[in-house]
């Protein structure tokens, strides 16, 4: 990944810096699907869940986008789907592709001051972990992990890269983002309560010619 530095990050519970961030996906709008047309990894990570909870079940995407491919995914095997996003552009087009699920505009951290309402049996947290610092990182897992009932599960996915709150050009916009390490991403998923029961990775070159090729690791979870 390529940009500099955003400055220091601030801390789980101090004042959040977002600026852009939801601004930059409201613009990019639904070309966000052309430039990753194929998400392998994400429609797998779906399909573990849905094919280990009955239908009916209560799942929660954090970070939902446009609702493609995942809570369209998850509804049509007939679960329950509930997403938040940060962005009212991604929101207004999920809406638009999974009119069935719950949409809730609010940011990652405000899941821990009520933003949803538990219990979930599922999550998925697809590359939303990683807008954040990586000061926050821990403290959002451990509200998704406080979402879900005992035993719940988690597939989640993060672009392997040891950066932190690093601004980069994305689709003619710029973001701030945030990795790590393969095994350092395990310590810190573990930390947060979970038992990582599978690991993939996917080398992934998206369609645009501004987003270079990227690991993409997916940890499916349980919570402990």
């Amino acid at each position: 990944m390529d940009g500099d530095l955003a400055g220091a990050p601030p801390q789980w519970g101090g004042t959040r810096n977002r600026d852009g961030q939801a601004e930059a996906f409201d613009a990019i709008g639904d070309r966000y699907d052309e430039a990753f047309p194929h998400k392998e990894g994400q429609v797998d990570g779906g399909g573990w869940l849905t094919a280990s909870l009955p239908a009916g079940a209560r799942v929660l995407d954090v970070g939902c986008g446009t609702g493609l491919p995942t809570a369209r995914q998850l509804a049509d095997a007939g679960l329950r789907v509930t997403g938040v996003d940060l962005s009212p552009g991604m929101l207004a087009l999920a809406r638009r592709n999974v009119p069935e699920a719950e949409l809730v505009r609010g940011d990652i951290a405000d899941l821990a001051d009520g933003l949803v309402q538990g219990p979930f049996a599922g999550a998925t947290a697809f590359f939303s972990l990683l807008m954040l610092p990586r000061a926050e990182i821990p403290g959002a897992l451990e509200s998704i992990r406080d979402l879900l009932e005992p035993g719940g599960l988690l597939a989640l996915s993060m672009v392997e890269a040891d950066v932190d709150d690093m601004a980069i050009p994305f689709l003619g916009n710029t973001i701030r983002v945030s990795g790590y390490l393969r095994d350092e991403l395990r310590h810190v998923v573990t930390d947060a309560g979970f038992d990582v029961i599978k690991e993939e990775s996917y080398v992934y070159a998206p369609a645009s010619t501004d987003v270079p090729p990227e690991e993409q690791i997916f940890l499916y979870c349980r919570r402990a």
